[in-house]
């Protein structure tokens, strides 16, 4: 039920950040690669390790990304990558083919009741692209027990393998 009460939350956050709906591009900074380290793998029914959310991002595949059209742009979502975040290492992201990018994660806020919960410090979870510009997106997940997920879908979320 815990799982399904974040899923909610995480697909009730609003696109815009009160600029009058004008669409803000996520910050691009790359982040400097470091070596990804297994975390221990415990359960704390917090969904904090890969232990606890990989089933649920394996039965949620389709929702991984999200393209939406807005304000003349594709918004491309990460949304619901974000809201399981706590239990992930890193997530790659490739539009179209092209190589791919680390998107940051925003911390876990483990001393919160729901660490996963996406706060406003942490950014916005979309990036824009040309206005139907967005054909296939591949995304890599990384989970903090250093297990790897691929999957590719279409511009509807779908997967194409």
């Amino acid at each position: 039920m815990f799982d399904v009460i974040l899923a909610i939350l995480a697909a009730s956050v609003p696109p815009g950040d009160g600029t009058d709906g004008l669409a803000v591009q996520a910050p691009t900074k790359q982040p400097t690669q470091t070596a990804l380290t297994a975390e221990p793998q415990e359960a704390t029914g917090r969904f904090t390790t890969a232990l606890e959310v990989k089933p649920i991002l394996a039965a949620t595949q389709a929702n991984w990304i999200h393209v939406r059209e807005f304000d003349g742009q594709d918004l491309l979502y990460v949304t619901h990558l974000w809201s399981w975040r706590c239990g992930l290492a890193q997530i790659k992201l490739s539009v179209n083919g092209a190589a791919p990018e680390v998107w940051p994660l925003p911390d876990c806020h483990l001393e919160e009741g729901f660490p996963n919960m996406i706060q406003e410090e942490d950014g916005l979870p979309y990036r824009g692209y040309p206005l139907d510009s967005i054909q296939q997106v591949s995304v890599e997940v990384t989970y903090d027990d250093l297990t790897v997920e691929q999957l590719t879908v279409g511009r509807n979320g779908q997967p194409l393998q």
